[in-house]
Parts: structure tokens; sequence; C-alpha cells
């Protein structure tokens, strides 16, 4: 492992390893697009891959605990749940280069991702329990898709979401039929553990 002394000798010759072989800057197996958003916000019970370049020690394959932190070689525990992949790998690059490392370069990638779901309940065509893979939230006309659209009796100007917001449950009412419709310019977006439930039309 190279720490700052050694590191500080090695530094001018970082540019000729480069330009002789750039094979030293290939990773394994190209991960998907959704595991290198860079927007992309990790959750608690994430699986990730830590790699620092030219580093091969520190390479890591880390679950985010319940809490949101997750325990990194050299550095310890960090806090990463709510930062994007892009936030996460540049607070690990400052851990490091705190004392550890002259000029780090980190790469996460998010290898497997929480469970994550929502409910759908009601007048819907297809009532159930839907994940959100890699989704940290979903428009609710996309929820609605997802669970085959409405049913021939539902009344999409009545939907309640039950969502818990720091420990209370909040009920919130929609109009569905206006947000398709355009006249309601409001996207309500669905996140993981809210409840759907569509209301049935009265004729």
């Amino acid at each position: 492992m190279k720490f700052l002394t050694k590191a500080a000798l090695l530094l001018p010759l970082v540019p000729l390893l480069l330009s002789a072989s750039p094979r030293l800057v290939a990773q394994d197996a190209a991960p998907t697009p959704q595991q290198t958003a860079s927007n992309y916000k990790i959750s608690p019970k994430d699986l990730v891959d830590f790699r620092v370049f030219q580093e091969p020690e520190l390479d890591s394959v880390i679950r985010v605990s319940g809490d949101g932190s997750a325990i990194f070689p050299l550095i310890g525990s960090v806090k990463l749940s709510g930062l994007t992949v892009a936030e996460a790998t540049q607070l690990l690059n400052s851990r490091l280069r705190d004392g550890y490392l002259v000029n780090p370069q980190v790469n996460i990638t998010v290898r497997e991702f929480a469970k994550k779901y929502f409910t759908m309940l009601g007048e819907i065509a297809k009532p159930g329990s839907y994940d959100m893979v890699g989704e940290d939230e979903i428009p609710l006309l996309q929820a609605i898709g997802m669970g085959g659209g409405f049913s021939k009796i539902a009344n999409p100007s009545n939907i309640t979401v039950k969502r818990v917001v720091e420990g209370q449950e909040k009920i919130l009412k929609l109009n569905a039929k206006k947000m398709a419709s355009g006249t309601d310019p409001s996207a309500f977006m669905v996140r993981p553990g809210d409840i759907i439930t569509v209301g049935e039309a009265i004729f």
C-alpha cells in the first residue's frame, strides 16, 4: 500500500505508466447503466463495489447497513445512504486523501440494489406489490401502468396513497384523471413502501 511518503515519490511516474499501459484502468465486467448512474442515491442494504485505482488490496464488496453506513478499508465507517454515487465517490476520495493516499481514484458501483417496492390495491387490473429496481421514486401514472392500468369500474379521480414519513402514517388524496389530462401539472412521485388504493366509481 502506498502511503504519503511512498506515493509522493511515485506520483511523477503516473502519467508515464498510464500512457504506456492503458489497460491499467480497466475494471472487470462492465456494470449496467443503472449501476454506473451517478445520480442514483445509495440506500440501506445496497451492495456496492469499492475500487481504488492501483490499490487492489483495498478493493471490497460492501453491504450498506440498515442505518445507511458502510465500513471501508483504512477509513472505517462512512454514512452513504441518501448520497448519489457521484457524491459517495467524492466523499470517499476525500477521506482517503486525509492522511492515507495521495490523489486516490475511487470507483463505486452498485452491484445489488436493496429491495424496494410499492403496493397497488383497489380497482387496478393487477393488484399487488411491484419492485422498484434501482429507483428511489417513480411517477404515479407509471406505477398505475405497472399494475396493468385501471379496472373497468375504477375512479381515477379517487386515489389514496398511504405513506410513512418519519414514523408517522400519512394519507394523501390524488386525482390521476387530472394528471393524465394535463390539467394538473404536478407529478406525484411514488416512493418505496407506498400503498396506493384506487377507488371505485359510483354509477
